[in-house]
């Protein structure tokens, strides 16, 4: 039978993070995720490292002090989709007023329980306790159990939901004969606790359980319905979605929301919250601020950064991996031929692009060049492998080579700021090595309906918590968000090796083996890893940018 630590006993590999920590081994950030993954509480992780203490929110009495009114996001307002289908996380952010999560990623890099009071962790990592809040209520009155919590273990688990991204995450408790949760892999021990049994450890699970499709919903739950019927944990009901136009937010005065009371959490202080769509273009965004028409924005980008700051709005800013992504689409048909499963065009196109130069057309120069293979340095298992070349003369010879030096490349992206400028710069130098390229510049209702289906493209990625967690999602065979369609079995292997690995610095080499992979099959052009900026009006509180664009809504207060 696996021992769990006693009460206040710390896991040992967490006591190891800390010499890490002390021996320069490990940066902050790093050293908090992994603590914090393995069940330890912020404050302890933070006392264990010598960091002092973790910020904390308001009190319920501090809150109620400030303005109970409406608070103007500008965001996107796209179609809401079920939660474990969500492709985009201004979705997400939408639905956050209802839908919680069992654990929530921090901006300090840390993991905190949200659902779930706290959870345990055998010294193989593969099996967990996870404790529920007592507290916890559904909106309708219902009782928040283990039920619940194994309920959504198998819809998650479901392989045959189309668009299920958290199939991917938690592939460790899918059976791979049925494509649904492995019998005997989640177990509610009592109305409290749930026990999950790995076959073998996997270093995502607790950060995968806090991404945006992670939402957990009642057993009422109809995709088709969750507007008319917004059933959920959370202290927020919706009063409205127009998408492309306004979505609204309303506290929830008929719930007792259990973070109203719990310690640390603060309770939800805004009375009405607004997203309010002003498009792609960055100047309407910075024109509404200048009008006072909204109160806070989503994320800034590029010159316009410094124009917010000139009209006196509060800054935040974060490093981050998150990043855009050039990529072909391997199995994609252009008339009668595959043009991007030809090895030699992917190289080409790789070859033909200066990442320090999309990086400062791009993005303002307003990050870290990259590597072509998605996994950034803050990530704690980066291995660092070096760049591939830029050789305009041999992307030459390499399309040449494939007979494709009279086809035409259509690079489509989004009609934004970021990908737009990165579409525009790569397109250029593709020209300059001799290729042809037109440009597909789409708005967002027909972008983001295909996003994944375009022979070629560039999209955004979000940043998550652990390089591994993004080679599985992205670049896994058969996975939703595979968008390269790369289908390699020997990178299969080697990710499911990698996620076995707790220890980042011992998986470094299974990385650096996937990371050279990715460059050597020229699967993607990915170019800078980005500095995510946030304004806000002065007294907007709570307000500071997440690395992985999470607008965590509780967390919100206007002061005065």
């Amino acid at each position: 039978m696996t021992q769990y630590r006693k009460p206040g006993e710390i896991h040992p590999a967490a006591l190891a993070h800390a010499r890490e920590l002390s021996a320069g081994q490990i940066d902050r950030r790093e050293f908090l995720t992994r603590t914090t993954g393995l069940g330890l509480s912020a404050a302890t992780a933070y006392a264990l490292g010598g960091l002092g203490s973790p910020a904390v929110a308001q009190t319920s009495d501090e809150a109620m002090a400030d303005t109970r009114d409406t608070l103007r996001i500008q965001m996107e307002v796209r179609p809401l989709r079920d939660p474990r289908r969500a492709d985009w996380s201004e979705i997400a952010n939408i639905y956050r007023g209802w839908l919680e999560y069992l654990v929530e990623y921090e901006r300090d890099g840390t993991v905190r329980g949200m659902l779930l009071e706290d959870w345990e962790v055998s010294d193989d990592a593969t099996r967990y306790l996870l404790h529920l809040r007592p507290e916890v209520r559904w909106n309708n009155g219902d009782a928040f159990t283990a039920a619940d919590v194994t309920r959504m273990f198998a819809y998650w688990c479901d392989r045959s939901a189309e668009g299920n991204s958290m199939a991917g995450r938690l592939a460790v408790l899918v059976d791979p004969e049925t494509g649904m949760l492995a019998e005997g892999a989640v177990t509610a021990l009592d109305d409290l606790t749930v026990e999950l049994l790995l076959p073998a450890p996997d270093v995502t699970l607790m950060v995968g359980l806090s991404d945006y499709p992670a939402a957990l919903v009642h057993a009422s739950h109809d995709p088709e319905t969750m507007l008319e019927n917004p059933v959920g944990t959370g202290p927020y009901l919706p009063q409205l979605l127009d998408p492309a136009n306004r979505a609204v937010l309303q506290r929830n005065h008929d719930h007792d929301w259990w973070g109203d009371t719990a310690e640390g959490w603060g309770g939800a202080t805004i009375e009405r919250i607004e997203f309010i769509d002003y498009g792609t273009d960055p100047a309407s965004w910075l024109a509404a601020a200048k009008a006072g028409d909204i109160d806070m924005l989503y994320e800034n980008i590029g010159d316009f950064i410094a124009l917010a700051d000139d009209i006196g709005w509060q800054r935040s800013e974060v490093v981050t991996g998150s990043t855009v992504v050039l990529r072909g689409n391997q199995q994609a048909r252009v008339g009668a031929t595959m043009p991007y499963a030809d090895l030699r065009v992917r190289r080409a196109l790789q070859l033909a692009i200066d990442n320090e130069i999309m990086l400062e057309l791009g993005h303002a120069g307003l990050g870290l060049v990259a590597q072509n293979h998605h996994v950034a340095p803050v990530h704690p298992d980066y291995a660092d492998i070096g760049p591939t070349p830029f050789d305009p003369a041999q992307a030459r010879v390499m399309m040449e080579e494939a007979g494709m030096t009279e086809f035409e490349h259509d690079l489509v992206t989004l009609d934004d700021g970021l990908a737009m400028r990165a579409g525009d710069a790569a397109a250029a130098m593709l020209r300059d090595a001799g290729f042809t390229v037109t440009r597909t510049v789409l708005p967002g209702s027909r972008f983001w309906s295909e996003w994944q289906s375009y022979p070629l493209s560039i999209t955004e990625w979000n940043h998550r918590p652990l390089g591994i967690q993004v080679l599985a999602l992205a670049y896994r065979s058969g996975e939703p968000w595979n968008e390269s369609a790369y289908a390699n079995p020997d990178f299969d292997a080697l990710v499911a090796e990698a996620l076995t690995i707790a220890d980042a610095e011992a998986r470094k080499d299974t990385m650096a083996k996937l990371e050279r992979m990715l460059q050597e099959d020229g699967v993607i052009v990915q170019p800078f890893w980005r500095s995510l900026y946030r304004h806000a009006r002065r007294g907007v509180t709570g307000a500071e940018i997440h690395p992985s664009f999470e607008i965590h809504l509780y967390k919100l207060g206007l002061d005065g």
